[in-house]
């Protein structure tokens, strides 16, 4: 039995958190996160839905003519520090000094591909003029500028790169101005997020960045609002404390740190539902803060986005139409049937075998369930190789089959078949979602009564040295959408521009085409 002293009920009323919770993340590393069954993946005409260019067209249309009557709102995960994506930069500035060997010397010792990556390119980085002016002439040899440049994008006492939010680095080069990712979204959105000249953005940050984003907002401000005539309302939260979750010994204890308090961990993306509940829209637009483009193709972007949020509209007014039918009871079975079929064709629910054996009150109930639910239509790109998740369908413990977004880390590897299923799939998550979070009524669903709890991951880590186990919620797209009705569809890899390292800078659709 857990014991929690008197300190540990301090901190858990400071944090916000209940001791039940804690209990129930206990269990939850007693008894394991099951992996999830994959039935097969999902492909263009099983799961994922692909349009023409006529087609499109008509979906953009509906976008356009309905977007006045409804609130938008962009919701950018944006918390993500930069450190990440100059982990191989780091070890090279360990690992690497001038004055001792050639560049080729050490490229040839450690085989290192980024930093031969980075001297190829390093002319095209965003930020290269401003660290050849900080340089000067302090280089006496062209090995000793690629360690002093990359000194000084990561030096403590210098740029300091490594310690920014991944939002703030300058990810484009437009002239001599450096454009953030930031920047970037708020042009984005002014395309496709702007009701009668206004764009709501909402971007989750953490708090030790709050003042770095809203310098950076009251910087560009002015000049982004009036290249995009866009009057831009931008509001920030926090990752909350009370997501946090209780990190344990091996042996499933409670896990302490030298000073005896309880050590709780950062919940992952997944906390970001609670976040996402908070807001007041019709249509959220959801992307990751690194995923942006240059100007030379944001059109196309937020074309796809057009298409998305139409198809959206187009499947809610039938939604609510059937959901107001349902609300009176007076259904006949051809009507049900009607209904169940619009279900199951377009929102991709699946009903259990014998659902025609039941009485017309008992499939009324199940419709009504099934229908009044937050809808996601989620952006797919054709599969590239890129690490991450993608489109399924999945069975859980009940032999019910949904549509799910999975992760690697849901799938067990050691099964043959499952790995097969996993490693086949023809479509990517690149993160690319808009979402309907109101009923027919124009109320807001609560979003926390459609997460999938048993959906998260257990991880192993070491604190001062010591192992022990830690508890990520159910990703955003992943176990917390689980319950959502879910749409995927197709959309162009134009759209899925990620920048997990400093190299991916460097790629064609982060350089900005000189005119």
């Amino acid at each position: 039995m857990t014991a929690f002293s008197v300190k540990d009920q301090q901190q858990l009323v400071e944090k916000g958190i209940k001791e039940g919770k804690v209990l129930e993340q206990i269990e939850t590393f007693k008894e394991g996160i099951p992996f999830v069954h994959l039935e097969k993946a999902a492909i263009i005409s099983d799961g994922i839905l692909k349009f023409n260019p006529t087609e499109e067209k008509e979906l953009v249309a509906i976008f356009e003519k309905l977007k006045a009557k409804k609130s938008l709102l962009k919701f950018v995960p944006a918390s993500g520090a930069a450190s990440r994506m100059f982990k191989a930069l780091f070890n090279f500035l360990e690992s690497y000094d001038p004055s001792k060997e050639t560049l080729n010397a050490y490229m040839d010792r450690t085989n290192d591909k980024d930093i031969k990556a980075l001297v190829e390119g390093m002319e095209n980085f965003p930020f290269y003029d401003k660290i050849k002016n900080r340089i000067g002439d302090n280089a006496t040899s062209k090995d000793e500028e690629v360690f002093l440049f990359v000194q000084e994008m990561l030096g403590e006492d210098k740029l300091n790169y490594g310690f920014y939010p991944k939002g703030l680095l300058p990810f484009h080069k437009y002239g001599q101005h450096g454009a953030t990712p930031f920047e970037e979204h708020l042009k984005e959105g002014s395309l496709y997020a702007k009701v009668d000249g206004a764009a709501k953005l909402h971007f989750t940050i953490s708090e030790q960045h709050d003042t770095m984003f809203r310098e950076e907002f009251k910087g560009i401000n002015d000049r982004v609002s009036k290249a995009t005539a866009t009057d831009f309302h931008v509001s920030y939260s926090y990752q909350k404390p009370a997501t946090d979750t209780i990190a344990v010994t091996m042996d499933n204890e409670l896990f302490r740190n030298p000073d005896g308090s309880l050590l709780f961990r950062p919940g992952g993306h997944g906390a970001l539902i609670e976040n996402l509940n908070e807001q007041d829209a019709d249509i959220i637009f959801i992307k990751n803060i690194d995923n942006v483009v240059v100007d030379g193709v944001v059109d196309q972007v937020a074309t796809s986005k057009k298409v998305l949020a139409g198809l959206l509209l187009k499947l809610q007014e039938k939604t609510f139409a059937y959901a107001a039918m349902l609300e009176k009871d007076e259904e006949t079975s051809e009507e049900v049937m009607e209904i169940k079929s619009f279900v199951e064709d377009h929102l991709n629910v699946r009903f259990v075998s014998n659902f025609d054996s039941f009485t017309i009150a008992q499939q009324l109930e199940i419709l009504k369930d099934k229908i009044n639910r937050p809808i996601r239509i989620c952006g797919m790109v054709k599969n590239e190789g890129e690490p991450g998740g993608g489109p399924f369908w999945v069975k859980d413990k009940t032999g019910h089959i949904s549509l799910q977004i999975i992760e690697s880390a849901q799938v067990d590897m050691s099964n043959e078949q499952q790995v097969d299923i996993f490693k086949n799939s023809t479509h990517f998550n690149p993160v690319d979602l808009v979402c309907g979070v109101k009923n027919y009524k124009g109320e807001k669903f609560n979003l926390l009564n459609f997460v999938d709890h048993k959906q998260g991951f257990i991880t192993e880590k070491t604190k001062d040295g010591k192992d022990l186990k830690a508890l990520e919620l159910p990703g955003l797209w992943n176990g917390a959408m689980s319950f959502w009705n879910t749409i995927f569809v197709e959309v162009p890899l134009v759209t899925f521009n990620p920048v997990k390292t400093v190299n991916d800078l460097l790629k064609t659709t982060h350089q900005v085409k000189e005119n």
